[in-house]
């Protein structure tokens, strides 16, 4: 095993863990280089599960003998070490979930592929929280979402933020993001989906009304919070659908709905 003490915060090798929290400069360069941040023991144990390849592994040194295992998977890959001041001087926030680890991004996959065989689909318009996209990825995995799409302008579900949020559930759900947007939704249509919208529109149908019909499948698109489906994106769907409220509320968090319509519209056989 390659073992590296840091003594600096200037250290080039540790290039991929500067300054985290500048989500600008993170948005655009983890895509770029073909890297993302998996933060925390846990999540990174799912990353590598799920057959992601780690570029190095970044801690301090009380967490060495908790990843040993991991490191003698990995002989080739390099360790950094530092106190958690020098850490968190170069990360630019305190670490204190374990590791943290710089993994290449897997390649994306087809959507024809991503499709076959799914009963339920979801789709993410323009949601740009990483702690909303991160939440909802958690909640379809956990109740039986086959697939994610995410439209371009939706936040990355790769984003350090979104990793830990979904509790690294993001590796476990097959996802893609759509070039053509809303016209891949025909993608979906053709495919023998059913594509609703979960919008407060005039002729929005009950969730449980649209869970009576069982359909075979179905596609359930999330609008960007604030404010919400695009005409465009409403214009290309089979029907809208809400949820069902006393008075006085007329919506919940984004991530919230998902989960509610998520388990509510299950297959049921």
């Amino acid at each position: 095993m390659t073992f590296h003490r840091l003594e600096s915060a200037d250290d080039p090798r540790v290039s991929d863990y500067t300054q985290l929290t500048d989500v600008h400069l993170r948005k655009l360069r983890e895509p770029a280089e073909g890297m993302y941040i998996a933060e925390s023991s846990r999540v990174l144990r799912r990353a590598l599960a799920a057959g992601h390849r780690p570029r190095s592994f970044f801690l301090a040194e009380k967490w060495l003998e908790d990843l040993a295992d991991v490191f003698a998977q990995y002989p080739d890959v390099p360790v950094y070490i530092g106190s958690a001041a020098l850490l968190e001087d170069i990360t630019g926030f305190h670490l204190h979930r374990g590791a943290m680890a710089a993994m290449q991004r897997p390649e994306p996959v087809p959507l024809p592929e991503l499709l076959a065989g799914a009963r339920r689909v979801a789709v993410l318009e323009d949601i740009v929280d990483h702690t909303n996209v991160g939440a909802i990825f958690r909640s379809a995995a956990a109740l039986g979402v086959d697939a994610v799409l995410v439209s371009p302008r939706c936040g990355d579900p790769l984003y350090r933020r979104s990793v830990r949020v979904s509790m690294g559930t993001v590796f476990q759900v097959p996802w893609a993001r759509l070039e053509d947007w809303p016209g891949d939704l025909q993608v979906l249509r053709d495919e023998g989906f059913t594509v609703a919208a979960m919008e407060l529109t005039g002729d929005a149908v009950d969730l449980d009304e649209l869970a009576a019909r069982r359909p075979g499948k179905l596609a359930l698109v999330l609008g960007t919070e604030g404010a919400g489906m695009s005409a465009g994106t409403l214009a290309a769907v089979d029907l809208a659908v809400k949820i069902p409220m006393r008075p006085g509320v007329d919506s919940l968090n984004v991530a919230a709905a998902s989960a509610v319509a998520f388990w509510e519209l299950r297959p049921r056989d």
